[in-house]
């Protein structure tokens, strides 16, 4: 009877500068069990220095190693065609902490400058002081009993809205801003996977000029 071995790729991986990349580490593997550990421990490729930081691990080179390592096995796969392999000198993507704060404190002063102006387009102050005589009906040049509860609202508002609470989320719906990283880095790891796919294909033997 055949032995079929099931594979879903990875969409991406981090890994170590020079070290060896195994089928066990970009694909889940199901198999029968002494040949899933072989599989596992089959290797691909070893990251060369000119291989530059990204590298795209195919199918259709997974499917080949397996057959010169167990002749005769079928092959399922699911998933993604490519692997995006992402080389780094600890084997590890460490947050950049300058560049966050940096990016930190563009996003806190620019949204603050967009309320301000949007403020001061629509004449803002004018029309609290208009809202509170119709409620009152006496005028208040600094209506705090309005503009405090309106401020607190702008913040609460802003953290309903990006479905936050400080470290508790209030369910797990992702937020836009999280919508929009992980539309941002899709489209950021399809771009890389087509890039190297191409350039793979211009060092092959006769692949395209």
């Amino acid at each position: 009877m055949e032995t079929t071995v099931y594979l879903r790729l990875k969409r991406r991986i981090v890994i170590k500068q020079g070290a060896e990349v195994r089928l066990g580490d970009i694909a889940r593997i199901v198999a029968e069990p002494e040949l899933e550990r072989k599989l596992a421990a089959l290797s691909l490729l070893r990251v060369r220095p000119n291989d530059g930081d990204r590298l795209i691990v195919d199918m259709l080179h997974i499917v080949r190693c397996i057959r010169q390592a167990a002749p005769g096995v079928a092959i399922e796969t699911y998933g993604e065609p490519h692997v995006l392999v992402e080389v780094t000198k600890s084997g590890q993507q460490k947050p950049r902490k300058i560049a966050l704060a940096l990016a930190w404190l563009l996003l806190f002063f620019g949204s603050g400058m967009t309320i301000v102006n949007f403020h001061a387009d629509v004449n803002m102050p004018e029309v609290q002081r208009r809202v509170v005589e119709l409620l009152t009906g006496s005028g208040d040049r600094h209506p705090w009993l309005f503009q405090i509860p309106y401020s607190i609202g702008v913040g609460l508002g802003m953290l309903l809205f990006f479905n936050r609470l400080f470290r508790k989320r209030r369910s797990d719906e992702p937020n836009p801003l999280e919508v929009e990283m992980f539309m941002y880095q899709e489209n950021v790891n399809h771009y890389v996977i087509t890039d190297e796919f191409r350039k793979k294909q211009e060092r092959e033997p006769g692949g395209p000029i």
